[in-house]
């Protein structure tokens, strides 16, 4: 069987790209990406990349504000090491005048799932969260796991 390695990369499309691409570049600086640009055709992309996967906003083909709950997407969730990274990143927002939320413990998700939440220019709602004890047990255990262990 053939494993996923993890995400290579995801595209957002985006109402305007510059402004976009102005937010975003504060966003990603702080969580660590690289930048770039592109064009496919005619169309320019902005793109972020780290070591693990990249990000890349493209120019939306008409649409409003996103909406979570309909088909597609509902958000996108960074991982980071800690609650402190998670703090850094929550800091870090706040002093660049992006609103998120406190950094807080949502056990409603896993008893130590601490995160913050915040939107883009288009309303996605993006998230930044530890790397949980679960998480980690998944990928430093996984072959000694059961397969019917909980999502």
């Amino acid at each position: 069987m053939t494993e996923v390695l993890g995400i290579d990369h995801i595209y957002l499309a985006v109402r305007d790209l510059e402004a976009s691409r102005r937010w975003y570049d504060v966003v990603m600086k702080i969580l660590g990406f690289r930048s770039g640009n592109f064009r496919i055709g005619d169309e320019p992309h902005a793109s972020y990349y780290n070591r693990h996967f990249g990000f890349v906003l493209r120019p939306a083909r008409g649409g409003t504000r996103h909406d979570p709950y309909a088909p597609g997407l509902h958000h996108f969730c960074f991982r980071v090491d800690s609650d402190d990274d998670v703090r850094a990143v929550f800091q870090a927002l706040r002093e660049t005048g992006i609103a998120a939320s406190s950094p807080a413990l949502y056990p409603q998700y896993a008893p130590d799932y601490f995160a913050v939440f915040f939107d883009d220019p288009d309303g996605m709602r993006l998230e930044v969260t530890n790397y949980r004890a679960e998480r980690r047990q998944r990928h430093d255990h996984w072959h000694d796991l059961q397969e019917d262990l909980a999502q």
